[in-house]
């Protein structure tokens, strides 16, 4: 373990004489940093997808879960005939914890974010609403609907399973498509770093021929541009990430009414993990560089 720190070290000690070997400035160094730091930008984003994903799904299937919901669909002059003859079946149906009728208020407020504040339910067929919530063991939905088709004909049973489904499968793959993205997202920044390695070693092959000529071994050139790249993509993934949290702060959290979007962002423990992208960055950077520069010297006469 201790070989690997001393060479770890040794690594990022500044080298002032290797340092001259990579030109600090200029096209190769200007990509380097930009790429790095849009790559952590889009990084910290696809993270952020990835976890409000897996937030949202779980909170979905919370919110759907447990619940269901009968609608009364009858004339006016039967309606609350049928919505008491439902209520009968409920009460006394196996796995129901509570079950009750929603008022016009009620309704009207579950229709005001389409509607308005000040719409008359009166004024469209709406449909009266029973809400029920089971009991822990569940109740028996197919034996549920053949007692409301006998004793309720106007009563239809939704348990929420055709809107929870959808939504976690939804948000499943979601989760999938940002973990992807990350993956993509590292596999880019090693192929623009490469390049960018690549066209610094070409552009000073007579620089490494005196320093071949002078006694310089390959590995030493080596160690000068990787180290010079490595620390470029670090610090361009910082100011990336840097931006990307600030963005992602004002991002609209779950405690917010602003819709089925809400929740797109970071809490807790997981502000920790964008800190974790510099770093990976970096890693990417030296295990690239590393591999071009090995490839390009040894092409190099």
């Amino acid at each position: 373990m201790k070989p690997f720190v001393d060479k770890f070290m040794a690594f990022l000690r500044p080298d002032r004489h290797a340092g001259r070997v990579v030109p600090p400035s200029g096209h190769t160094a200007t990509l380097t940093l930009f790429s790095a730091g849009a790559m952590a930008f889009l990084a910290v984003f696809a993270l952020t997808l990835a976890l409000a994903a897996g937030g949202l799904a779980q909170r979905w299937g919370q919110e759907l879960a447990g619940g269901a919901t009968v609608r009364i669909i009858a004339p006016k002059e039967q309606e609350n005939a049928q919505v008491q003859a439902a209520l009968r079946v409920l009460g006394s149906t196996p796995g129901i914890a509570s079950a009750r009728a929603l008022s016009e208020a009620e309704q009207a407020a579950l229709l005001a974010p389409w509607f308005g504040q000040n719409f008359d339910v009166s004024a469209l067929p709406v449909p009266r609403l029973i809400a029920l919530q089971e009991s822990r063991g569940g109740f028996d939905s197919t034996g549920l609907r053949l007692r409301l088709a006998a004793e309720a004909p106007g009563a239809v049973l939704d348990d929420h399973g055709r809107w929870r489904d959808p939504l976690t499968r939804a948000a499943a793959r979601l989760r999938l498509l940002g973990w992807l993205s990350i993956f993509l997202i590292g596999m880019t920044t090693a192929a623009i770093i490469t390049l960018a390695a690549n066209a610094s070693l070409s552009a000073n092959a007579q620089v490494i021929s005196v320093l071949r000529l002078v006694g310089a071994t390959d590995a030493y050139i080596a160690d000068a541009f990787v180290r010079r790249f490595t620390i470029r993509a670090a610090l361009g993934a910082v100011g990336g990430v840097f931006i990307a949290m600030m963005c992602v702060l004002v991002l609209p959290s779950t405690d917010t009414s602003a819709g089925i979007l809400t929740g797109l962002s970071l809490s807790g423990w997981q502000w920790l993990l964008p800190l974790c992208v510099p770093p990976l960055a970096a890693l990417v950077a030296y295990i690239a560089t590393r591999i071009s520069a090995s490839r390009t010297l040894g092409g190099l006469t």
